[in-house]
């Protein structure tokens, strides 16, 4: 994991990685809280422990990972005035394609992507093609097809 990498956060990405953090960090409290299962006597180790070290591990990894975000992120903000006639991270863009569809996404970084909420990846095919365009211009995304988007709105809200 880069260490000095910026991460891109919107308000509620912010605020659910927060909460995500704090959650987590209260979990570890309560499983180190109450008393260890004790290796038995045999020499083996007790199932019980084992899986509490391994929880233990997966919870310190997201914990560890989510404090760096923490400690790392930019709050996306609106851009000037001047400047939101071009898609940014943050922007809410329209594109057509030539059949007629229309698609609309959120930019986002990766960590808040879901296309499911229409929030796309700055890092995927067409978070990369539509980043820096205006209104009219069209761009091309060769993946498995080759689509043709022409960009028909760019609007900023962010809260």
């Amino acid at each position: 994991m880069l260490r000095d990498k910026r991460f891109y956060l919107t308000k509620k990405g912010v605020d659910k990685l927060t909460k995500e953090y704090q959650e987590l960090r209260n979990i570890k409290t309560l499983k180190t809280a109450g008393e260890m299962p004790k290796i038995l006597h045999s020499e083996d180790l007790d199932p019980e422990y084992l899986v509490l070290q391994e929880d233990l591990g997966f919870l310190d990894s997201r914990i560890s990972e989510l404090k760096n975000i923490l400690e790392n992120f930019e709050l996306i903000k609106t851009p000037p005035k001047n400047q939101r006639n071009s898609v940014a991270i943050g922007a809410i863009v329209t594109l057509a394609e030539p059949d007629g569809q229309i698609n609309e996404f959120m930019l986002v970084d990766s960590l808040e992507s879901n296309p499911n909420e229409g929030k796309i990846s700055s890092q995927s095919p067409v978070g990369k093609a539509i980043l820096g365009k205006k209104i009219g211009e069209e761009v091309i995304i060769i993946s498995p097809i080759k689509v043709v988007y022409k960009i028909k709105k760019i609007r900023y809200h962010l809260s």
